[in-house]
């Protein structure tokens, strides 16, 4: 029996010839990948919301002499896009806290949230709303067919590079430019 290589604590970049228009030119963190199947956040695709918007739909007070809260909230995938996730830095943790490496703690309750609105908050963060999963196997056929390209998530690319730029940075450290990705890269 062959032994499931974890992806946990690495991006999935999407190949260019990805045809779905959900993950076209995303970067996922992984945030957890078994026998049972993997889940992730797309990194890169910014919705209309501020963090700071968000916390005001949530009815969470943000005091006049607090921080901007203007960093973007991602679409981090097409489940559950009216929950919330934050990926941060791990010097702190709260009540829905899980350690994925150690440099990134991922949280899922709003504890997280009321404290950012208060000025508490991680060094470095990411919101998301949604996750993309995948079935028992999926991913790894998804991987056998040339979908996605996988590298160790980088610190400095989740949480410094412009979201932007992320596909394409992710891509160089592969040490290959992004024009060399043609449509049939892997096919023999």
């Amino acid at each position: 029996m062959e032994t499931l290589q974890s992806l946990q604590n690495h991006f999935l970049i999407a190949m260019p010839s990805m045809d779905d228009p959900y993950f076209a030119r995303t970067v996922t963190y992984i945030c957890e990948h078994n026998a049972e199947g993997a889940m992730g956040l797309i990194i890169n695709q910014p919705v209309e919301l501020s963090v700071e918007d968000l916390l005001e739909k949530l009815e969470i007070v943000i005091p006049e002499h607090g921080q901007r809260l203007d960093g973007p909230v991602f679409s981090g995938g097409p489940l559950a896009r009216d929950r919330g996730f934050v990926l941060h830095s791990a010097e702190q943790s709260w009540r829905s806290s899980v350690k994925l490496s150690d440099d990134v703690v991922i949280t899922t309750s709003k504890d997280i949230l009321e404290a950012m609105g208060k000025g508490i908050m991680p060094s470095d963060y990411l919101l998301t709303l949604g996750y993309a999963g995948w079935d028992a196997g999926q991913l790894e056929r998804e991987l056998a067919e040339n979908s996605w390209l996988t590298i160790p998530a980088d610190k400095d690319i989740l949480f410094h590079t412009p979201s932007k730029e992320r596909w394409q940075k992710a891509v160089k450290k592969l040490g290959i430019q992004t024009w060399q990705l043609g449509p049939d890269v892997g096919h023999a």
